[in-house]
Order: structure tokens, then sequence, then C-alpha cells
């Protein structure tokens, strides 16, 4: 099943998961350390409210736009999935935010991999498989179908490996990013 089915299928749980599992790989961009979106899981995990969280987050990693050439278009993607989050995860716009995620983290990982080059646009890619795609993108576009695929066949109990998930692919990005900054040093 395609990215986008399983997108247009899932459960408000599945699309909150959906969406933070790709905000939070795109965290080392903001600056932010490992620990910074675990309240808003943790609230996925208990059915509890995630705004308190969403606050605290917005502000340790901050949400304003930069001005141009402070920042780079991955940093503003992911400022901008930060900012748009649902003040709750089963706010009717979960959908719409968790599908925004997709597309911006898939053109994020695009963006930072020099061998994916001028690539297909990543909402195009969600429609089929990881053929043709740099190995960065390709293994983003396997985790998003992931993590959606563990919240679908386990619920509630799917969110701890969902975060295991989420976790490997942010060590990916953080590696990443830090090896684009020795190179601009």
């Amino acid at each position: 099943m395609s990215l986008v089915e399983l997108i247009a299928q899932a459960d408000e749980r599945g699309l909150a998961a959906s969406g933070l599992a790709c905000l939070d790989r795109c965290v080392p961009l903001l600056g932010g350390d490992d620990l910074v979106l675990r309240p808003l899981w943790t609230s996925l995990a208990d059915g509890s409210d995630w705004g308190e969280g969403l606050e605290k987050a917005r502000g340790s990693l901050g949400t304003g736009e930069t001005a141009a050439g402070d920042a780079d278009e991955a940093e503003m993607l992911a400022r901008r999935m930060l900012a748009a989050a649902p003040e709750s995860h089963e706010a009717a716009g979960i959908r719409v935010w968790a599908d925004a995620c997709s597309v911006a983290s898939l053109q994020i990982h695009r963006l930072l991999d020099p061998a994916e080059g001028a690539a297909a646009p990543a909402d195009t890619r969600r429609e089929g498989g990881a053929e043709g795609m740099s190995p960065l993108v390709a293994a983003e576009l396997r985790r998003q179908v992931t993590v959606l695929e563990l919240i679908a066949g386990h619920g509630t109990a799917g969110l701890r490996r969902a975060l295991d998930v989420s976790t490997e692919g942010r060590r990916v990005l953080r590696a990443v990013v830090s090896r684009r900054a020795r190179g601009r040093a």
C-alpha cells in the first residue's frame, strides 16, 4: 500500500503519530535535543491533550520564520511543520497536518541528500515504491510507511516501536546535518 493510501486510511492516532514522527526526525534541523518532543509521544500513548507539550516544544525550538539567508529551505520546512501542528492530536486538521508533514519531511531529506539532485518532487514519490530514490529519501519513505503500519496494526501498542523508528531516523538526519555543517565550515 502506498504512503498516500496509508494516510488516507489512518485514524486520528495514526495521523498524529505520522506527523509527529516526521517532525521528530527533523528536530536536528531545529537544534533541539532528542527529548524535546517526548511529551507529545506520551500524550498520544495515554490519550491526554498534547497542547501544553506542544507549546513547550515550540518555545524550546522556536517557530518563527527566519529572515532569508538565516536559514536554509530544509530548516524552514521543519519550522513550518512545528508551527502548523494542531493544538490537539484529535483536531479536525490532523489529516492535513500529517499529509503536509509527510511531504515536507521527504522534501527535507531530498534537499539534504546531494545524491538526490533534481529528482522528482517528494510528493510524487509517496504514491509508489522507493525505486530510483537516493538511500536517504528512500529510507525516510520507508520510515513513514512503517510508522503508519505500526499504528494501524497495533494501535497504542505500536507507538513505542514508531518512536524507535523515528529515533533511528533522527540519528541519521543528525549525522547528515553535522556532515553538512562541517562541509560549510
